[in-house]
């Protein structure tokens, strides 16, 4: 699969079927720091991503 990494502007891919909680934990991703989004959509953590798709990590940005 082909994941775009927007905040480092990096693109990576990983092999095989995952759930997205387990392509974040591969990243070394928090996963309450992050979107992820594939076709518009934002995923949950049990959605499996399928090796031929492409999706997004976008980070999540707070103030106050």
């Amino acid at each position: 699969m082909k994941i775009i990494m927007k905040r480092d502007n990096e693109i990576k891919e990983l092999a095989g079927n995952k759930r997205v909680k387990d392509i974040l934990k591969e990243l070394d991703v928090n996963p309450e720091s992050v979107l992820v989004i594939k076709d518009g959509e934002t995923l949950t953590p049990d959605t499996i991503v399928k090796d031929d798709e492409e999706i997004e990590i976008l980070s999540v940005v707070s103030g106050g």
